[in-house]
């Protein structure tokens, strides 16, 4: 499904794919939820019911926003799309306050229990919440969607339908939602057998592209793996064994998971204990001092923002008196070759953190050139599709057992988001900040960073079970930051 309205192509498969297939299933187990969220803070609250025409329109011309999963037939073939006909706009869309005194604490805390609470599955697989009574006379908008709808570069595309450039916008016209949700009902009728509903609708096309789905999974890869599947009946230990090597290379499609490499070090173990539980800290850096200490360290913004995080997480451990054996991290790849809306397209790769340093310049300098050396080794993400093709043949059960312990060797995932290099307002309210919750999905932290109108918001989501004191942390990552643009020549005294 393929339309182009305003800047970017809106495209979206009818068909999960495999790695979206296993984003899908392993989320059975709460501690590996995929999904990422953000909240935006604004200069005052919005207007809700411009704020909900704008939404009203982008249903509209996004058809992913009003339709939910349809469960493939068995492990034959990946889950599909269909419209929602119960689909409930308000059910989506909230509009809360905050108790006084309305602190940014309690907006961070809100905002985790938002995303703690799980979607439901029967469901299109997104919500806003606006939020008023934020100390200040200020606003803010929470906005969660699933991993299995877009990436984060998608993400930020679809909200162009909700951010505007100016704050006086003018409105969009007014849609008829029930008419195009009862409109795109009788389209998929139409697809499908006379009378059928949808759901049945796509769950035989499911089946009857289930076959020729699998054979088109990597020919080799793929009969040796339903060979060996054949066998499991009769030999549990080589079943077990070989569900180990091939999901072994498959848990970086978890969130921005990935194994370390055989004999690196597993991990901090101060950091080892895992729960479902979170925690969201946040930082900010000027984008322009970020750049600049960058450049004279003979680097990237996204260089500074990773090197800052392991001198953080080094300077957390240092203040408990631990010195690890190493620390393992991730990072994303973007593998986006267009400019669409909807997909995935990205490869989350690991690298091993050095664990000592003369400097904050040499340190730069080793991070740097490790993570480059993890990126040149990235060409598409060709084999993690083939991958999370056979992981989605395994019983689920087993792929969240594995995925888990592979994920309790990283310590902390990272990503980082180019938003607007300008103001944006969101129906009359300009965007302050906006500090994006990636998933932790089983790691001890994920520290994603998105820019915006001269601002680097770095949201620190933590699992407090691994870091037992986040305000700890909050404070070595800015003393991190701190010395490494001072390295850089860049006196910042945030």
């Amino acid at each position: 499904m393929s339309v182009r309205t305003g800047t970017h192509e809106i495209r979206f498969e009818q068909t999960m794919s495999d790695a979206e297939a296993l984003m899908w299933n392993i989320e059975k187990d709460p501690w590996l939820n995929p999904s990422g969220a953000m909240i935006s803070i604004l200069d005052r609250p919005l207007d809700i019911e411009l704020f909900r025409a704008r939404l009203s329109t982008a249903v509209a011309e996004i058809p992913r926003l009003r339709e939910r999963v349809v469960p493939g037939f068995g492990r034959l073939s990946p889950p599909t799309w269909a419209t929602d006909p119960e689909f409930d706009f308000d059910y989506h869309v909230r509009h809360i306050a905050l108790p006084a005194p309305g602190t940014e604490r309690q907006l961070l805390d809100l905002s985790t229990c938002l995303y703690e609470d799980p979607f439901d599955r029967t469901r299109p697989l997104w919500m806003f919440v606006c939020i008023d009574g934020l100390e200040g006379g200020r606003g803010a908008v929470f906005s969660k969607m699933h991993h299995t709808i877009t990436d984060g570069i998608g993400a930020i595309r679809l909200s162009e339908r909700y951010v505007e450039a100016e704050r006086d916008a003018p409105a969009p016209a007014s849609v008829d939602l029930a008419r195009v949700i009862a409109d795109a009902l009788a389209a998929e009728r139409a697809g499908g057998p006379d009378g059928a509903n949808t759901d049945s609708a796509a769950q035989r096309g499911s089946l009857r592209s289930g076959f020729g789905h699998i054979a088109r999974r990597h020919a080799g890869f793929a009969r040796r793996t339903l060979g060996e599947v054949a066998t499991w009946t009769g030999d549990p230990v080589m079943a077990r064994e070989f569900a180990e090597e091939m999901i072994g290379a498959t848990k970086s499609t978890i969130g921005q998971l990935g194994a370390p490499d055989s004999g690196a070090p597993s991990g901090s173990d101060l950091w080892s204990n895992r729960s479902r539980h979170r925690r969201l800290e946040t930082i900010g850096l000027p984008l322009d001092a970020v750049k600049t200490a960058g450049l004279a360290l003979g680097g990237s913004i996204n260089d500074v923002f990773v090197t800052g995080a392991a001198m953080g997480a080094l300077g957390y451990h240092e203040r408990r008196g631990v010195n690890p054996e190493g620390l393992n991290a991730s990072f994303v790849v973007s593998t986006r070759v267009d400019d669409a809306i909807g997909g995935n397209s990205f490869v989350p790769t690991k690298f091993l953190v050095p664990v000592s340093y003369e400097s904050p310049r040499k340190f730069f300098v080793e991070v740097r050139d490790r993570m480059t050396e993890c990126r040149d080794a990235v060409s598409d993400d060709g084999a993690l599709r083939r991958l999370a093709g056979v992981a989605n043949l395994l019983p689920t059960s087993m792929v969240t057992q594995m995925a888990r312990a592979q994920a309790a060797n990283i310590d902390f995932a990272t990503s980082n988001l180019r938003g607007a290099w300008f103001p944006t307002f969101m129906s009359g309210a300009a965007v302050q900040h906006n500090i994006v919750m990636g998933p932790v999905a089983g790691t001890a932290m994920n520290i994603t960073t998105m820019s915006h109108n001269g601002q680097l918001d770095i949201g620190f989501f933590i699992d407090p079970a691994a870091i037992d004191d986040p305000d700890e942390l909050r404070e070595c990552m800015r003393t991190a930051y701190r010395r490494l643009l001072a390295a850089g020549g860049v006196d910042f005294e945030g």
